[in-house]
């Protein structure tokens, strides 16, 4: 089941285990949050974008009995997440599809989703600093797709009324907010993440609305640690349940 380089972690409050390789990809805590903020309804039909090794797939089948499908362009994430899912029983529910983002409006019919999740690339390419893994800068870097390419898929997929969950840093904010009116996902809800009281946010989650009528509501601030640097409650119940 496990190759070079590999491991299993274990998601405790899900009781599954992901398949994570340091050398390609591991998930970092804005999958936990993105999955946290993540509202699923009985009905939705569920896509998540720049899926990686799996994990929002696997963090939302906890949260639902919907079947969920997710893209990704990355072969060798493609295989641990398949490898993941099969570890965990749920091949009949979670369908991951090995294409590039860019292509999803021509591989989906239009409107076939109502709930739509994306934890994107989220350094330009012209950015000073990348990381030297050709696997790590792909999934961190607009190489292969930009925030403009997520929102104009997002799009296609959406239902109208469709909700689209994105996470990003906080640095990016505009960027999220304009490329999403840009393609007529109306910002609907703002979650700032903090490490600890004190600090600047880090990182946002977004929720748009396709065709949403405009008017975005703050939610209260989220912090990951205490100041003695313990987790936060909250913190705890998205790692233990």
């Amino acid at each position: 089941m496990l190759m070079e380089n590999e491991r299993f972690d274990f998601l405790l409050k899900e009781k599954l285990k992901i398949i994570q390789n340091d050398e390609v990809f591991s998930f970092s805590t804005d999958a936990l949050l993105l999955a946290h903020f993540t509202k699923v309804k009985k009905k939705d039909m569920i896509m998540d974008l720049c899926s990686g090794n799996g994990i929002i797939p696997l963090l939302l089948s906890y949260k639902s009995n919907q079947f969920i499908e997710g893209i990704e362009i990355q072969q060798q994430l493609i295989d641990m997440a398949e490898r993941s899912i099969a570890h965990n029983q749920l091949e009949n529910r979670i369908h991951m599809h090995h294409m590039d983002l860019k292509q999803a409006h021509q591989s989906f019919k239009p409107s076939q989703y109502s709930l739509v999740t994306c934890n994107p690339p989220y350094f330009k390419v012209n950015q000073q600093f990348q990381h030297q893994k050709n696997a790590h800068k792909i999934a961190r870097h607009e190489i292969m797709c930009t925030l403009d390419d997520c929102c104009f898929e997002a799009r296609h997929l959406l239902k109208e009324g469709g909700r689209f969950l994105m996470v990003h840093r906080a640095e990016r904010l505009m960027d999220v907010l304009s490329s999403m009116r840009q393609y007529q996902i109306e910002p609907k809800k703002l979650y700032f993440i903090y490490s600890k009281p004190g600090k600047v946010a880090q990182t946002i989650v977004v929720e748009g609305r396709k065709g949403g009528n405009q008017g975005l509501d703050i939610q209260q601030p989220f912090y990951i640690y205490h100041e003695d640097g313990a987790y936060t409650e909250e913190m705890r119940e998205i790692y233990y349940g």
